[in-house]
């Protein structure tokens, strides 16, 4: 089959393709035809060497870790019926044409939703609706999203304003703001034009009942403060180097409740579940996944170059 691989650690360089032996199933286990792989700016930090104390891997490998397409090979004591199912699921190694993942592990992509779609929302889909679920947003709350323009926080920003909530977006020039808005955010702060938290303070009528920080560095360490006494602050995301500083005892000391990335690491029946309902979401026209740019699987390198530098707007995927 063919892949990508990372030889060693360090810059997009190191993204090669490679051909491997074909996957085989297991008991359990299904192979599928990858149409789509999910790409993560996190892929891009851990093959640079960065967060070993989180990730086991060692190089070579193949990185990814989610997947839509075809279901076309079944292993011992799983149902035939499983054969040519469009399927999503969280598999090691997703940079591939071939995947290998339990029947436990496959979410059925719905009719209406294409592969492309599916893909974007297997892994953001699933960690955005944990989130809105984790914070239990409600009607007329507040809600500071940071990153509001990626591929999460894209998702973030529709599901919140879904729930009622007044949503404030932050991102980076006018194109990102203007989509932030588009996907229903009340206001939507351009961070590069200075003075963000001002106007983000302004914005929020005071703080924010819930901040959501899928950057973290100085900028999520900004944000702590706009939280309002009682309110929720998730720091989720390190695309700046490293998840938002939390001074535990302040927060406590402010009713704050504080999330981390531990917090949206799902067992395998939520990761089903949260997958199936942002699926139905999309299928039902109401949850968009903003889809950037879609790069052949053979350039990988230069997806990551994109996810890095931060020159697409909302998700990169790989065609397999």
């Amino acid at each position: 089959m063919r892949a990508v691989q990372v030889k060693e650690f360090g810059g997009p360089e190191v993204l090669v393709p490679v051909e491997l032996p074909d996957p085989e199933p297991e008991a359990g286990e299904v192979v599928i035809d990858v149409a789509y792989a999910d790409t993560l700016f996190v892929e891009t930090q851990v093959r640079s060497g960065w967060g070993r104390e989180y990730f086991d891997v060692t190089p070579p490998y193949v990185p990814g870790g989610g997947v839509s397409g075809t279901v076309t090979e079944t292993g011992p004591g799983v149902p035939a019926e499983w054969l040519g199912r469009r399927v999503v699921s969280h598999v090691r190694g997703s940079y591939a044409s071939r995947a290998v993942a339990a029947v436990s592990a496959l979410t059925v992509v719905p009719e209406g939703v294409d592969l492309l779609t599916a893909a974007a929302l297997v892994h953001d889909g699933v960690t955005g609706a944990g989130l809105i679920e984790r914070t239990e947003i409600t009607r007329g709350e507040r809600v500071l999203i940071l990153g509001a323009s990626g591929g999460m926080g894209t998702l973030l920003v529709q599901l919140a304003a879904a729930r009622g909530a007044r949503v404030v977006g932050l991102a980076r020039g006018a194109e990102k703001t203007s989509l932030v808005r588009e996907l229903g955010a009340l206001t939507a702060i351009d961070i590069s034009a200075g003075e963000w938290v001002t106007r983000a303070r302004e914005a929020l009528g005071g703080a924010a009942d819930v901040v959501l920080d899928g950057v973290g560095g100085e900028l999520g360490a900004s944000a702590l403060p706009l939280t309002a006494d009682g309110g929720r602050f998730s720091a989720h995301g390190a695309p700046s180097g490293g998840f938002a500083p939390v001074d535990a005892q302040k927060a406590a000391d402010r009713g704050i409740r504080s999330f981390g990335i531990g917090d949206v690491q799902f067992a395998a029946a939520e990761l089903g579940r949260l997958a199936g309902y942002a699926l139905e979401e999309a299928a039902g026209g109401r949850l968009r996944a903003v889809i950037g740019k879609v790069f052949p699987l053979e350039r990988a390198r230069e997806a990551h170059t994109a996810v890095e530098r931060r020159t697409v707007v909302g998700k990169v995927l790989l065609e397999c």
